[in-house]
């Protein structure tokens, strides 16, 4: 079967149950992983839908989120929505509550509400990260992915100066081969020609495919972002019918603020294999004790 209509199987499907096995198999027997003594179904899902069924593909996928989280403690060693909640309560991010047309799930960054004198750029990012986590662990976003709308008024010298070769690398391997989520879009509004230096930076790091899903609507961009998704998701600031960007902001952080457990578990878990019944409460997967190697 290919992976368009494995794609389409809920997780308690049998015919998913053999690439889950493969995939399991192959970590297990990673360098990197030699200590992991399994890894839950619902977190091997996730890489595999990512790839699309691939194992080989999902097993570096895998390796790569591994080796990101290990690298990148800075960012990913604390998930707590409170120790942001300063900059989430200036309505700096949101998770639009409806889906766009394709399932996708639809983000925002408001830059203009980042004061880069307060957090730093490796706060910001963990923002994202948290959102991600989350998002991540819905079966329909891994399925269809997410779309983000990167609003770049505001933008400054000062954010600018924050955003170096290194961070700009990071950001670049979560677009595209360390996370498991499809980005589907990505597309930023009110971009100042100051930004630009800054986006070239970036812009090497990323694979062809993401880069021919990147869409500049400038500061006209109503009709720019009508053209992919429809009004009746979107806030009237961005030419919608859908909730104001506050309220989409205030409920997105109160999610956050919900899941504080979930969230710090899955930044102290050696490898973030967090699961969650039915009932809410959290399983995490046997390899709670183990320690990764770099490999």
């Amino acid at each position: 079967m290919d992976g368009f209509r494995l794609m389409e199987l809920p997780d308690c499907s049998d015919q998913l149950q053999p690439y889950v096995l493969s995939l399991r198999q192959r970590a297990l027997q990673a360098s990197e992983l030699s200590r992991v003594r399994t890894f839950s179904d619902g977190f091997l899902l996730k890489f595999l839908r990512a790839r699309d069924f691939d194992v080989e593909l999902s097993l570096k996928l895998l390796l790569n989120y591994q080796r990101w989280r290990r690298e990148s403690p800075d960012i990913s060693g604390c998930l707590s929505p409170f120790s942001v909640l300063g900059l989430l309560s200036r309505s700096y991010h949101g998770v639009l509550p409806q889906r766009d047309h394709t399932g996708s799930r639809v983000l925002f960054y408001r830059i203009g509400q980042w004061n880069p004198k307060d957090w730093s750029a490796f706060q910001v990012f963990r923002v994202s990260l948290m959102t991600s986590e989350i998002i991540s662990l819905e079966p329909q976003t891994q399925m269809r992915g997410l779309k983000v709308i990167f609003d770049l008024q505001g933008w400054s010298l000062g954010h600018a100066v924050q955003i170096n070769p290194s961070l700009a690398r990071k950001v670049a391997s979560v677009l595209s081969d360390s996370f498991p989520l499809k980005v589907r879009g990505i597309h930023l509004v009110n971009e100042p020609m100051f930004f630009r230096p800054v986006f070239a930076m970036i812009r090497p790091f990323l694979p062809d495919k993401i880069k021919q899903r990147i869409h500049m609507h400038g500061t006209d961009y109503h009709d720019g972002l009508g053209d992919f998704f429809s009004p009746t998701i979107l806030p009237p600031e961005y030419g919608g019918e859908g909730p104001g960007i506050e309220d989409v902001c205030q409920d997105w952080t109160n999610q956050l603020l919900q899941r504080e457990t979930l969230l710090q578990q899955i930044a102290t878990h050696p490898t973030a294999d967090i699961s969650i019944t039915a009932d809410g409460s959290l399983i995490s997967g046997e390899a709670n004790n183990v320690q990764l190697s770099d490999g």
